[in-house]
């Protein structure tokens, strides 16, 4: 251990997996916050035991923390099974019985919660556990709802629901310092939000997005394609100035179809504003404006301090730019006809090259935008990602979509001053060239009939249940060989 530093875990929920590394660099970078990992690190698992200097680096990392369950101090950690774990915590408290004092004191009610990873334990089983650890000196009261002093019992049971291990595969124990905030992942969620559209973010990768970004509080941040104004919403959250712009007036003005089941119409007061409103951030609302993103509307002095968006990938939203014509149909306009701008395709790698440039224009030195990239999986190369020669790409995540395509969350952070160089954005235009046809292609191939798909879903059970053991009856059930159909 690093001179008076103390262990830590840090216990995350099983989802989004490729995003908690990303999430925790980005907060440490925020709250400058030093942490070392231990030297058979793996982010894939549910935990990571870490180093930190004290509780209050701890707390302030989980404070913002989308991907953490909790944090709790380390006490005991045995990969050589239960026995040399008790073993293990008996010592640690004998060894540092004074510090530890003021957690067992009389007045202090305590609760302990058994988890565990890969291996479900009735209630009965939670209970033994807690039973075993008898030479624990705790004195004060149960309190299971709010105790004074919380303890964490945890078994690893490996990473593969196939193959269990006899017994678990490490056992920690440790006191509860914090909970991640994944509560506020309810707070905005999408089923209450007021205003919603056809591609609002889901509020867990919203929140990813503001914190991979360092939204502080006073920030500006901006928001190119704001559509319904979800990462508008979780950025305003942690406290920024929000400002957005979409080329499609309709979503803007709260006009579009409405996406919820059973609503035919919106209703009035529907708006960017107003799902701001309900969550307390109306103040923190400069503005979305109607504007196309390829021909800027931007002063050059504007100055952001983070860029976060979700461009159009020509799936589920058209990707258009205005289409400017040099020569007037005269039979078709007149001087007092209302003029309706005729729009064209806004080829993707394009869109990128603006979207880069304007950040490397406009973001503050030390700034960051955060955007999603699509991919198939079949083309992706690290080498085939958008880069400027001002941005300096910090993070690459992955969300998969289907078996055949993806989209990546990129981080890049401004690290030098605007060129206006020609060669500074770089990109490889096959990769990106005809996405929108490439994935429907793709997709029909993926696909195939309905029986082939039937087919396809029915291997695949079969492979499964010869994987656990079971056999095909002659009922044409699959079962263990044990199990017997009920009478």
């Amino acid at each position: 251990m690093s001179g008076s530093w103390k262990k830590y875990v840090l216990w995350f929920a099983q989802e989004h997996v490729d995003f908690r590394q990303s999430e925790i660099a980005s907060l440490m970078r925020l709250w400058n916050i030093q942490m070392n990992t231990t030297a058979n690190h793996n982010p894939e698992r549910p935990f990571w035991v870490v180093e930190m200097q004290n509780d209050d680096a701890a707390r302030k990392l989980a404070s913002r923390s989308m991907s953490l369950r909790c944090i709790f101090e380390l006490w005991a950690h045995s990969g050589q099974g239960l026995q040399c774990f008790h073993k293990q915590l008996q010592q640690y408290i004998e060894s540092n019985h004074h510090s530890l004092a003021v957690h067992f004191e009389t007045e202090k009610s305590f609760k302990i919660t058994v988890e565990t990873y890969n291996k479900h334990f009735t209630q009965d089983e939670k209970v033994a556990k807690i039973e075993t650890m008898q030479y624990l000196p705790v004195t004060g009261p149960v309190n299971l709802k709010n105790p004074d002093v919380h303890f964490w019992y945890i078994e690893f049971w490996g990473m593969d629901p196939m193959q269990v291990p006899e017994q678990p595969h490490e056992v920690l124990f440790g006191r509860w310092v914090a909970d991640g905030k994944r509560d506020m992942i309810n707070e905005i969620s999408l089923k209450k939000r007021k205003f919603i559209g056809n591609t609002s973010m889901d509020p867990q990768l919203s929140l990813l997005m503001a914190n991979q970004a360092l939204v502080r509080g006073g920030d500006l941040v901006f928001d190119p394609f704001a559509g319904s104004g979800s990462l508008l919403v979780a950025a305003a959250k942690f406290g920024a100035y929000v400002l957005g712009a979409d080329i499609d007036y309709m979503i803007v003005h709260g006009k579009s179809k409405p996406t919820r089941v059973n609503q035919k119409v919106r209703e009035k007061d529907e708006s960017i504003y107003a799902n701001l409103q309900q969550y307390g951030c109306g103040g923190l609302f400069v503005d979305v404006l109607i504007a196309d993103f390829s021909r800027s509307i931007w002063s050059e002095n504007i100055v952001l301090d983070s860029i976060i968006t979700d461009p159009p990938y020509g799936i589920r939203e058209a990707t258009e730019r205005i289409e400017f014509k040099t020569k007037r149909k005269t039979t078709v306009m007149t001087e007092d006809a209302v003029h309706y701008p005729s729009t064209s395709p806004y080829q993707l790698c394009q869109m990128y090259k603006d979207l880069l440039q304007f950040s490397a224009r406009h973001l503050k030195l030390g700034g960051r935008l955060v955007c999603w990239f699509p991919v198939l999986k079949k083309d992706y190369e690290s080498n085939i990602l958008p880069r400027h020669k001002c941005l300096q790409l910090v993070a690459n995540s992955e969300q998969p979509l289907s078996g055949y395509s993806s989209r990546r969350l990129l981080t890049y952070e401004k690290i030098l001053g605007n060129t206006d160089e020609e060669d500074a954005f770089e990109m490889p235009v096959t990769v990106v060239e005809n996405f929108r046809q490439r994935y429907f292609t793709e997709l029909a191939v993926d696909n195939g009939t309905r029986k082939e798909r039937r087919l396809a879903m029915r291997e695949v059970g079969r492979k499964e249940a010869i994987e656990r053991g079971k056999q095909q009856q002659p009922d044409g059930k699959w079962r263990l060989p044990k199990e017997q159909p009920d009478a």
